[in-house]
């Protein structure tokens, strides 16, 4: 497939790696930096999303996504494992459910762009949802400021140059993987006025109490995806 990503916002906190340990399937280790582990929130808009070849719909091409993640290292590389990938378009969530064994759920999303800030809310509305309070999350974030690729062996490259991403089937007994290519990401520091991590507490985590431990953006990627492998 081809994508494009558009304003991601990337907010990570610390975790004890042991904790993150004990939610990973057979097969994979928490990756650290440092020795240190981190839960990540990623809100951002998917654009121009297709199949190679075809062109894209705007009513099913374009939405928004917001994923919870953490770093690992498998069988095939360092790489992303997903706790869940809130989505407002149903057709997605549905495919990427079946073809991609992800995590995804369905969730009523708004946002506005303007003078430079990006206004983004996601509320959870799967009926598998944990969110029973059904409490929204926002975030607001600027999308100016200079942008560069992060440093090879960097927190930051540690963090965001990740393209591979790992998924499991079956009460998560078969184990696969998934490449993704896109040009380095352009990022930057970024100001940020609203922030939750009610996302993290309905993936399992307890909250944080504090704010992000780290917080970057990047404006825009062009993406292509490739098929799972099975490991």
């Amino acid at each position: 497939m081809l994508q494009e990503w558009h304003h991601l916002l990337f907010l990570h906190w610390e975790v004890n790696p042991e904790l993150i340990q004990a939610t990973l399937p057979d097969g994979l280790r928490v990756d650290t930096y440092e020795g240190k582990a981190y839960i990540g929130l990623v809100p951002f808009f998917m654009k121009r999303v297709r199949p190679n070849g075809l062109p894209c719909f705007p009513w099913l091409s374009n939405f928004q996504e917001c994923n919870v993640r953490t770093y690992v290292s498998g069988p095939q590389g360092p790489g992303v494992w997903f706790y869940s990938l809130d989505c407002n378009q149903p057709i997605a969530v549905e495919i990427a459910r079946g073809l991609f064994h992800l995590s995804y759920f369905h969730a009523q999303m708004d946002s506005s762009i303007e003078a430079g800030w990006v206004d983004y809310e996601t509320l959870r509305t799967d009926r598998s949802s944990l969110n029973k309070q059904k409490t929204v999350s926002r975030f607001r974030y600027g999308t100016d400021g200079k942008l560069k690729e992060a440093v090879p062996e960097s927190f930051e490259f540690f963090l965001v140059e990740r393209y591979l991403l790992y998924t499991a089937q079956f009460s998560r007994r078969r184990l696969y993987s998934g490449r993704v290519w896109h040009q380095p990401y352009q990022i930057g520091k970024t100001g940020l006025e609203i922030w939750d991590d009610k996302l993290l507490q309905i993936a399992g985590f307890k909250s944080p109490g504090r704010a992000p431990d780290h917080v970057c953006y990047t404006r825009k990627v062009n993406v292509s995806i490739f098929g799972l492998q099975r490991i």
